[in-house]
């Protein structure tokens, strides 16, 4: 027993030397270690704040509230997908940048959302009734039924609240371990009043990515309507022109996506064995596809960027993660840290029926590596790249779905999930049929190289089409790129699916059974193992360590903390601040190093010494994109948009020595709005406040 209890301590002492790491709920930061170390105390009220004026980009990124009219500071690559759909041939606004004189003049974002995190409840005990004593192949739809039950009291309660009707959604923490309700007030107009040239938001392009030093200014703002009107958001954030200082207090609120710093030992094996490997051969491809398609013309060019950037961003973020995983080191410290655990159970009684779950996780990886290829292709959607399909998939889905019981149905489908599915059929977001072609033909080639000619489903997509003639086919025969053409088949329900020819609905009907039924055995003998064994583990993490350590990152609110500082790179320091002068000297007048012209004309009257980036310790992740970078007295003194190549790794590890985010200095930011875009109203509302 006592080497029982020294393992345990040294890994916590372990958790203690990494303390400046982590991505803390707002109802459990780490109040002593941060009044320790900063000096600082976050109060309730400060965190209050900074929780409703932080918002999540349903999108996948983060932003602020900058002005009580509902303005939003966020990043360039945040808002490019509206910048693209509001530009034209004749005015490329991610070319061109886009400054609205007056407010009559924002342009709509039409797939974007905005949530504010107003409440969380804490149903963990419920969940856990729900299914207690079930079968393991019943586990998956008791706990989906019950929290669909959740999710929809609540929304229910709140549309007779004197607040209004809020968004309930499930959370799910420490890998199940807890679950709770988040409660959202949900913008759902969004608009786009601000954004730079793609030129300097994104200087360097993807050769700078992920590297430092850098001078992108990769910022944008949206403001969000009710009613036709600005909201009313008086929890915003001032700025602090000055930003921070070396060693400052740094504090990032924001939504990071995904990490899986507490995955088992099995699951970071086909992490690496299986997953990536096939990922990066898919999209490594299709960079190379699309990379072609856009060197053929202007339009092409303009019309993939977007996706394009997307992808290569991913590529080089699953890279790294590749590398992070053929680390010995990163197994090895997976294993001993699991080891520990695993000693701790063995010698407690109160944790015998934890003792098994490393095992029940382990089987289900290995259903999960003999289904992965033809899920991914079939339910995952790889097969049928796309934005069509995907109108396709939904309109058919929620007709099967929207006539069962609220509780039976898959989650996306829930009454809660519905006003979503049917504001993103009703976007009239533009269709580029050329390069839907592009990406539906990649996807088909892929499915039957992958799936081989003669399975059941491949023949019976094809037929007797090649890929690019079936994806031509389905592209231009379609009617689904007309908004009213889907809200007419979705509102007509399963008699309108039945009765549509639309090639599209056909082939998503054609491929809904083999996709659900992999579904099933994913849900039953992957998803429900998994869960059940990770929340055993939950468990006896929590007998051991308790919540001293924090949630792996769900794309929900969080708070990192941090200090404005550099590193060491191979014996060199890194200085943690870049200025605007290097900038013009790096500039080679091409692409990606190339600097507009309108800061051109301005760079006689720009100090050369204004602060661009900066890096800082926090902890990050993707979807922390567009966060805001706060000081002590909860002023903005910067906004994250990306990290070094170090960061990467974070999806499973932190390394405080090395891993750094970077943001865009404030002064950046008020120098392109009053010295190169003459946006004086814009800064005038956001030093104001209203």
């Amino acid at each position: 027993m006592m080497r029982i209890l020294i393992a345990v301590m040294a890994a916590m002492m372990s958790l203690s030397a990494l303390a400046d790491e982590g991505m803390w709920t707002f109802d459990n930061p780490p109040q002593a270690r941060l009044a320790e170390k900063y000096g600082v105390k976050l109060d309730t009220a400060w965190l209050d704040r900074v929780r409703l004026a932080t918002v999540r980009l349903e999108g996948g990124c983060t932003g602020s509230f900058i002005s009580a009219a509902g303005l939003i500071l966020t990043n360039h690559h945040c808002g490019e997908e509206c910048i693209a759909q509001n530009s034209t041939p004749d005015s490329d606004l991610v070319s061109n940048g886009f400054l609205a004189g007056t407010r009559d003049k924002e342009l709509r974002c039409q797939e974007e959302a905005i949530s504010v995190l107003v409440g969380t409840e804490d149903v963990t005990a419920r969940v856990a009734a729900a299914t207690a004593g079930l079968a393991a192949d019943a586990v998956v739809e008791a706990r989906r039924s019950e929290l669909t039950k959740l999710e929809q009291a609540c929304e229910d309660a709140s549309a007779k609240a004197k607040g209004g009707a809020l968004k309930c959604e499930r959370v799910s923490l420490y890998q199940g371990g807890q679950y709770w309700l988040y409660k959202y007030k949900r913008y759902e107009d969004v608009r786009l009043v601000f954004a730079p040239e793609r030129d300097i938001a994104a200087f360097g392009g993807d050769p700078d990515n992920f590297q430092f030093p850098r001078w992108c200014l990769d910022m944008s703002i949206l403001r969000v309507y009710e009613n036709g009107k600005p909201a009313k958001t008086p929890n915003r954030l001032r700025f602090d022109w000055d930003g921070a200082d070396p060693g400052d207090a740094v504090f990032v609120s924001g939504h990071p996506g995904n990490t899986d710093r507490l995955l088992t030992v099995a699951q970071l094996e086909l992490q690496r064995e299986t997953f990536m490997p096939f990922w990066l051969m898919r999209f490594s491809e299709l960079r190379g596809r699309m990379l072609q398609y856009s060197k053929t013309g202007e339009e092409p060019r303009r019309t993939a960027e977007a996706y394009l950037n997307g992808v290569e961003n991913s590529i080089k973020v699953r890279r790294k993660q590749f590398d992070a995983l053929l680390d010995p080191a990163l197994l090895e410290a997976a294993r001993k840290n699991e080891q520990t655990l695993r000693d701790a159970v063995a010698e407690n009684p109160a944790l015998a029926s934890s003792a098994g779950a490393w095992d029940e996780i382990a089987a289900a990886q290995r259903v999960w590596r003999a289904i992965l290829v033809p899920y991914t292709f079939i339910e995952g959607g790889a097969a049928f790249n796309g934005t069509l399909f995907g109108y396709a998939r939904a309109i058919v889905r929620a007709a099967t779905e929207r006539a069962k019981g609220n509780e039976s149905r898959l989650a996306e489908y829930t009454e809660a999930r519905l006003p979503a599915v049917l504001q993103n059929l009703q976007a009239a977001a533009p269709i580029y049929p050329d390069f839907e072609v592009l990406r539906l033909s990649f996807g088909l080639e892929r499915m039957r190289e992958w799936l081989g000619p003669d399975d059941p489903l491949v023949r019976n997509v094809f037929g007797n089409d090649s890929p690019d003639a079936l994806a031509s086919k389905l592209i231009r025969d379609s009617s689904l790129a007309d908004p009213a053409a889907r809200v007419a088949l979705y509102e007509g329900g399963q008699a309108a699916v039945d009765a549509s020819q639309d090639p599209m609905i056909r082939l998503a009907a054609i491929v809904d059974p083999a996709a659900r039924a992999l579904r099933k055995i994913y849900e039953e003998q992957v998803e429900g193992p998994v869960q059940r064994g990770q929340e055993a583990i939950a468990k006896a993490r929590f007998a051991v360590y308790g919540t001293s350590i924090y949630p792996d990152a769900t794309f929900t609110l969080r708070l990192s903390d941090g200090a404005m500082m550099g590193w060491n790179e191979k014996g060199q320091d890194v200085r943690p601040w870049t200025e605007l002068g290097r900038a013009f000297e790096r500039a080679t007048g091409a692409e990606p190093f190339k600097i507009p012209d309108r800061w051109l004309a301005a760079r006689n009257r720009l100090s050369m010494a204004t602060p661009a980036n900066f890096t800082t310790n926090n902890d990050i992740v993707g979807g922390n994109s567009g966060s805001p970078m706060i000081n002590a007295a909860g002023e903005i003194v910067g906004l994250a948009f990306d990290g070094n190549i170090h960061s990467i790794s974070g999806s499973y590890w932190f390394d405080d020595r090395l891993n750094r985010s970077i943001g865009v200095h404030p002064a950046y930011i008020r120098v392109a709005l009053e010295q190169v875009y003459d946006a004086k109203a814009l800064l005038a509302e956001i030093d104001s406040g209203h």
